[in-house]
């Protein structure tokens, strides 16, 4: 790929057709990654560290923490925010490759069509991811975590483990549930603002 193609490419990523497709960019590139990686370290870098159950030993508290948390929130997160690039460079690079200009993608109905369905499939993953943030995390992160030791042969085949740090842990579940809530209101009002443009409500840029 030739050099023009990569910087059309880089341009079309950060600098998209529509007005709130240019806030979203910064909204999701700059403060939502900005929320996870630096605070997201703070408050789950050493989780697996503190986690102690009773009783306290090494084996017991590796396979509880394994229990209480299959896949770490930062894994989970950092996939998300990945997955939902995906379809908004997919889009960039068919217009890198085909020579087409952010100015012209809002002015032929083919390459209107395509960019809203990149949207419309990136309200459709951060939905998805939502509703598995629900499956793996809820709302709330409690004090106490009950494992099921059964499988470890010990006399008790429950548990009681503490959770390090829960109250931040729930506060930054709300977040994330808020950032993947604006993020699909601001795709939604990117496809409304596409709409306005090609009736003509709306001046093109």
């Amino acid at each position: 790929m030739s050099p023009n193609y990569i910087r059309s490419f880089s341009e079309g990523c950060l600098r998209p057709p529509t007005v709130i497709g240019q806030f979203h960019t910064l909204f999701f590139g700059s403060i939502r990654m900005f929320f996870l990686g630096v605070l997201g370290f703070a408050v789950y870098g050493n989780e697996a560290l503190h986690f102690s159950c009773d009783p306290d030993k090494r084996e017991v508290n590796l396979f509880c923490y394994n229990q209480f948390r299959p896949i770490t929130p930062q894994v989970f997160w950092a996939l998300q925010l990945v997955i939902v690039l995906v379809p908004g460079a997919f889009f960039h690079l068919y217009a890198a490759c085909k020579s087409i200009k952010q100015e012209d993608i809002l002015q032929k109905s083919s390459y209107t069509g395509f960019y809203i369905f990149s949207v419309f499939l990136r309200i459709v993953l951060e939905v998805a991811a939502f509703w598995l943030q629900i499956q793996l995390f809820g709302f709330k992160v409690n004090a106490i975590y009950m494992c099921d030791v059964g499988a470890l042969e010990k006399k008790f085949n429950v548990t009681r483990c503490m959770v390090p740090e829960h109250f931040e842990k729930t506060i930054f579940l709300i977040a994330m549930y808020t950032f993947t809530v604006i993020t699909v209101i601001l795709c939604v009002a990117e496809i409304f603002e596409i709409s306005c443009r090609r009736l003509g409500l709306l001046k093109t840029q």
